[in-house]
């Protein structure tokens, strides 16, 4: 134990000598936002189910919390039990605001995703650290009454928990990318051809229907927030795959699935 690390403090005269890294952990809840079949309950030991609403509305979907590696983690399905909210209609605001309210202080979310990258095939992982907004119609903020505030977003995404993901997704030898720039779309409907060409042109490498503003949200609360990004496709753009259609975006997701799960389990335990 670093002496940095020690804080004292007395009752009675008495002295004691704790480490401030306990009191963190202790402090330590982790969200997790489930996509497309990633919402399972059955990761945790001892859960339970609690339905919140907030001064934005419901969330989602009830929250299953309970413990993973002796870590408090709760659970949300971010488009409802049985994948009924389509992605404009997933209530942004009260799914992050609801994860704030019972103590996360992090947040891992799983998105399924395009990719818009030969290098980046189906069943890959990738890590995004940049986004760019396409959407057009969603509640941006949470500072939309009374004080004005402006929040950073030139690094959208916690470099510390990608750096705890990435070091799991090595660990369990998983084919991921370390980085990349997700596009999020408004949906339900996919791409063009032409919009797939323009995002590649733009610099996105994978797209999706659900990062923006759910990141942002998290950003402006101090929420440690990072994305699990899974391709399940390449869009429409490359010549000689089949187009994007749910039914394939389901199949590679649920192919897929335990992989993230895993990596989920080895990344909270190093958080």
């Amino acid at each position: 134990m670093r002496l940095s690390n020690l804080k004292y403090f007395s009752v009675k005269e008495n002295f004691y000598i704790i480490d401030i890294h306990q009191v963190f952990d202790i402090m330590k809840k982790v969200g997790i936002i489930g996509g497309s079949g990633l919402d399972d309950p059955k990761l945790l030991k001892d859960y339970e189910e609690i339905d919140i609403k907030t001064k934005y509305g419901n969330p989602s979907s009830s929250i299953v919390k309970g413990t993973l590696n002796n870590v408090d983690v709760a659970i949300l399905a971010r488009h409802g039990k049985g994948h009924t909210i389509f992605p404009s209609g997933v209530n942004y605001r009260a799914n992050i605001w609801a994860l704030k309210e019972i103590g996360c202080t992090h947040i891992i979310a799983t998105t399924a995703v395009g990719s818009l990258r030969e290098e980046i095939h189906p069943g890959h992982l990738v890590f995004p650290d940049q986004f760019i907004d396409f959407t057009k119609k969603r509640e941006y903020t949470f500072f939309d009454e009374n004080n004005v505030v402006h929040t950073p977003m030139a690094e959208p995404f916690s470099e510390t928990l990608r750096e705890v993901l990435i070091s799991s997704a090595k660990k369990l030898e998983l084919n991921f990318h370390p980085k990349g720039t997700v596009v999020t779309i408004e949906g339900p409907r996919f791409s063009t051809k032409a919009e797939s060409h323009m995002f590649r042109l733009l610099g996105a490498d994978v797209i999706n229907m659900s990062t923006v503003p759910e990141v942002s949200l998290a950003k402006e609360l101090e929420i440690e927030y990072a994305s699990v990004a899974m391709s399940t496709d390449y869009d429409c753009w490359k010549d000689g795959e089949e187009h994007v259609t749910f039914e394939m975006v389901m199949k590679t997701m649920e192919k897929n699935a335990e992989n993230v799960k895993s990596l989920i389990v080895e990344t909270i335990s190093k958080i």
